[in-house]
């Protein structure tokens, strides 16, 4: 009798196991986060793979200081967010003129790409592609300077229409 009964025990508990219903973590354990996001937390990854080809590009273009094909890549107006404090909220063809002064002074730019992401906000249906990445500028001057970047794109109706970026100088 012992003999048939801890199997049977054994089998009964088992079959109870697996019969337990999954609880969901949010669904009795709601989480109570420390901060509400200002802007917004709805994202999804639902972007197309022409608005980060298009991303991508503006990348390539600094790199070989094709500024023409760059401007390709922007809607009429930016909003610029620099990592040295540069703040610009006007037309493209000025925001151009000033990134080609600047292009102008570094002899070559080389960008290693290390990370992006795909994300749109339900919010204003904006897509953004967060690049983290590695740049290794060489001046007209001789003098080298790298450092790991995180740059937010904002693009809207295929064109880039937002740019801001985050700098950490390497040593």
């Amino acid at each position: 009798m012992k003999r048939i009964f801890f199997p049977l025990v054994a089998c009964a508990i088992v079959i109870a196991a697996c019969n337990e219903k999954a609880i969901s973590p949010t669904a009795s354990n709601t989480i109570k986060l420390p901060y509400e996001a200002g802007y917004t937390s709805d994202f999804t990854n639902n972007v197309s793979d022409s608005n980060l080809l298009l991303v991508l590009n503006t990348y390539k273009y600094w790199e070989a200081a094709d500024l023409v094909s760059m401007r390709t890549t922007m809607g009429d107006s930016m909003s610029v967010e620099g990592a040295t404090g540069f703040i610009f909220n006007g037309r493209t063809d000025s925001l151009i003129g000033i990134w080609k002064k600047s292009r102008d002074s570094l002899s070559s730019v080389k960008v290693m790409m290390e990370v992006w992401t795909k994300n749109h906000s339900v919010k204003d249906s904006m897509d953004y592609i967060i690049t983290w990445y590695k740049e290794i500028d060489t001046y007209s001057t001789g003098r080298i300077d790298s450092a790991k970047y995180s740059d937010v794109n904002g693009i809207r109706n295929g064109k880039m229409v937002y740019y801001s970026q985050y700098k950490q100088a390497l040593k």
